[in-house]
C-alpha cells in the first residue's frame, strides 16, 4: 500500500462531489470524452441504487408474505403504494391535457432505467418496456429460485390479477389502480399483465379522458366506477 495522500485535494473535491454537477461543469467546458463518462457513470450510479431498493422492497415483502400472509401482504402492499400514489394520482388528476399526462408518466416508467415503446391511439396511450426494469428484471435475474427464493403468491387474487405462483413485486401493480380510484375517482393508469408475467412486458394504459376508462378495470379493483 502506498504510504501518504492517495488524493490530490482537486480530486477528493472531485470524488465526493454529485455527478450532475460535474456532467454539466464538462458540458459547459467542452470536454465531451469527460461529459460521456460522467453520463455512463451518473446512470450506473442511480441503476445500481435502483436495484438494491428493489430487492430490498422484494425482501421485505417477502417476508411479510411467508410470516404473515396474503391478505397482511395485501394490506401491507396498499399502505406502501398508498403514500406515494395518492400524491401523484391527485398530481395527474390536475392535469388536463392528455399529452402532459402521457409525458409525466413516460418520465416516471424510465426511471426503472429502460426505454419505452409508446403508442397512441384515439382514447389511450400504451406503454411498454421491454423488458421490465424492476418486476421483470427480477424474474429474469432468476430471482425467484435460489439462491435469493423471492416469495411467490401462489393462489389467485386480486392482486396478482387472477394468476397463480405471481412474483410477490409484481403484487404492487394493482394498488396503482385500486389507490388511484380511492384518492381521485379514476385508476392512476392501467395495467394489462401478460400471460407470464416478469417474462413477457405489461403494457400500461393511460386513457386520454379517464372518464371512459371501462367499468371492467374498476370491477377488477373492486371498485364501482363513478357516474360522472
Amino acid at each position: 500500500m502506498k504510504k501518504g495522500r492517495l488524493f490530490a485535494k482537486n480530486e477528493l473535491e472531485e470524488l465526493g462531489g454529485r455527478t450532475k454537477d460535474l456532467l454539466l461543469k464538462a458540458i459547459e467546458a467542452g470536454d465531451q470524452d469527460k461529459a460521456k463518462m460522467l453520463a455512463r457513470r451518473m446512470y450506473g450510479e442511480l441503476m445500481a441504487m435502483h436495484d438494491i431498493e428493489v430487492k430490498m422492497l422484494t425482501a421485505a415483502l417477502s417476508f411479510i408474505g411467508r410470516r404473515y400472509g396474503d391478505t397482511t401482504l395485501h394490506k401491507a402492499l396498499h399502505e406502501v403504494l398508498g403514500s406515494w400514489v395518492r400524491q401523484t394520482a391527485r398530481a395527474y388528476a390536475r392535469v388536463e391535457d392528455p399529452r402532459r399526462r402521457a409525458e409525466m408518466l413516460a418520465y416516471g416508467l424510465k426511471g426503472h432505467g429502460g426505454a419505452l415503446k409508446i403508442e397512441e391511439d384515439a382514447e389511450k396511450f400504451t406503454l411498454i418496456m421491454e423488458p421490465c426494469g424492476s418486476g421483470g428484471r427480477l424474474v429474469l435475474e432468476g430471482c425467484y429460485g435460489p439462491p435469493t427464493n423471492f416469495y411467490r403468491v401462489k393462489k389467485p387474487q386480486q392482486m396478482t390479477y387472477g394468476k397463480k405462483d405471481f412474483p410477490v413485486y409484481c403484487a404492487h401493480c394493482i394498488f396503482h389502480e385500486i389507490v388511484g380510484i380511492e384518492e381521485t375517482g379514476v385508476p392512476l393508469f392501467v395495467l394489462l399483465p401478460p400471460e407470464r408475467p416478469g417474462e413477457e412486458p405489461c403494457q400500461m394504459l393511460l386513457y386520454k379522458d379517464p372518464r371512459k376508462i371501462p367499468e371492467e378495470y374498476y370491477k377488477r379493483a373492486g371498485k364501482k366506477k363513478p357516474p360522472w
